[in-house]
């Protein structure tokens, strides 16, 4: 059985590693389980949006740079590869939030800076918004339909008021999602939270109440049993160490620079087998579309026209990293990073992470690390901008938050890396146009052996992504002949 993955990024190898596990024990297995994988990348180079680039001090990570380390189906994957002795705690050091021209802390406590009080935030809003928090209990709830998503952004607004989503919610949103709270959905980016309003919903007349969800959530939290060690985790030599390891144990062949432009039907549409346009001269028995969803829209536009359709929907967002690292720490605060306020006039970025701070690690190396993120949906800074510029603003903003003079500091090493499409909305429309996706694949015939995974399709973030790669995978192998008895 012949079987191409479009896309080398996490999910495409992820889902090339589970294959040649899965198949290898099945009855009939030959070599490789019976399945022959060939893996087609667009670019010059496999990992996607993880990218670790190799500074003179030691492999430095330029897309994501820390995963969920509580999602234990995560760990438990990496220690199967053997990776569990590259995994690194941070240093547990307080995050910053500049808002109103100060930088000040990060509130704890609340869920994605939803806060149930105002105990933690009076710092970051007003005495009028601090009451309207403390009070929303006490009003008229608002009804909630289980299952269902909202706008974060218009929920928040309308129950605490704009100063929570503007100097709060969104900044810690837009870290993750690189959008504003007003451009995301509850249930898509808070899926905890939404669950809890269902459960109030469920279980009252329909009508809730904000601040009691959260409260639930964090008592919850606080009744759960000590010692699961660091929420966050990395590795030690960057995110590289996961997706070369994938790649080397996945059995796969792996073509770099090979831009697949389309996917056309074999044979009837009853047993559909597909030839890519640009790949070898092999006929596949299945495709697994590894890509971002405007990518897989065009892939699917001939054989699933439907399906395409759904995902134009699917909006994306631009962002840009500026790596430094310089020769001195001096002056730099003892805190991890800083987030930055979405109405805030007087700087660029969107965030900064003290990479050295944050990680003991690469705290060792010496000097100071630190990366600044530019871009948010709708905006095009990662676009436009050019390197120089966006150099400029990450040393300016750095010194105009905290004081530290990265030029006088010696800047040693820059690295700047555009991600552009880098990460899907995750409106309130997102999770049902994921499902009407997969739901059109498999009622076209012609499309039945045509998988879709990645992060639009899975969700943003390490564990997630490697989880909805390995689920399609499987699937995969459950529906191959030749790994059945």
């Amino acid at each position: 059985m012949n079987i191409a993955i479009i896309g080398a990024g996490l999910a495409g190898l992820t889902a090339a590693y589970e294959l040649r596990k899965l198949s290898a024990g099945s009855a009939n297995a030959g070599e490789k389980g019976g399945l022959k994988v060939d893996v087609y990348e667009a670019t010059d180079r496999v990992g996607g949006k993880l990218h670790t680039v190799a500074f003179e001090a030691g492999p430095t990570d330029m897309g994501a740079e820390a995963f969920m380390a509580r999602r234990q189906d995560a760990v438990d994957f990496f220690t199967e590869l053997g990776l569990a002795d590259s995994l690194v705690e941070p240093s547990g050091l307080r995050s910053l939030v500049w808002a109103d021209g100060e930088a000040k802390g990060l509130p704890t406590g609340g869920v994605m800076g939803i806060p149930s009080s105002s105990e933690t935030v009076k710092n970051l809003v007003s005495a009028e918004t601090a009451e309207r928090i403390d009070t929303e209990a006490e009003r008229e709830g608002f009804q909630w339909e289980v299952g269902g998503d909202v706008n974060v952004g218009a929920l928040v607004r309308e129950r605490y008021g704009d100063e929570v989503v503007d100097n709060i919610v969104s900044s810690l949103l837009g870290g993750v999602y690189s959008c504003t709270a007003d451009d995301l959905g509850l249930r898509a980016t808070i899926p905890q939270l939404a669950g809890e309003l269902d459960r109030l919903a469920t279980e009252g007349d329909g009508m809730v109440h904000l601040s009691t969800a959260v409260a639930n959530l964090e008592r919850s939290r606080r009744e759960m049993p000590t010692g699961q060690g660091a929420v966050f985790k990395t590795f030690h030599d960057g995110y590289q160490e996961l997706y070369e390891t994938l790649a080397e144990e996945s059995g796969a062949d792996i073509y770099i620079d090979a831009f697949i432009s389309g996917i056309e039907l074999e044979g009837s549409a009853d047993a559909p087998k597909y030839r890519l346009t640009g790949g070898e001269d092999t006929v596949y028995d299945h495709v697994i579309l590894a890509v971002p969803a405007p990518t897989a829209a065009l892939l699917l536009k001939t054989v699933a026209p439907g399906a395409s359709e759904a995902l134009k929907t699917v909006k994306l967002a631009n962002s840009a990293v500026v790596g430094m690292r310089f020769a001195t720490d001096d002056g730099l605060p003892q805190n991890s990073g800083v987030l930055v306020a979405s109405g805030a006039e007087d700087v660029h970025a969107k965030a900064f992470t003290f990479s050295s701070r944050k990680w003991p690690h690469l705290a060792e190396r010496g000097g100071a690390l630190v990366r600044a993120s530019f871009g948010r949906f709708g905006d095009t800074v990662a676009i436009t901008a050019t390197e120089d510029d966006m150099v400029d603003w990450a040393l300016d903003d750095l010194e105009t938050i905290t004081g530290f003079d990265g030029r006088a500091a010696g800047l040693e090493e820059i690295y700047v890396q555009r991600w552009l499409g880098g990460l899907p909305r995750f409106d309130e429309g997102h999770l049902a146009t994921v499902a009407k996706v997969r739901s059109l694949l498999d009622d076209e015939p012609s499309a039945t052996n045509i998988s879709v995974t990645g992060a639009w399709a899975g969700g943003v973030g390490v564990p997630a992504v490697i989880a909805d790669a390995r689920a399609v995978a499987s699937a995969v192998v459950r529906q191959t002949p030749s790994t059945q008895e």
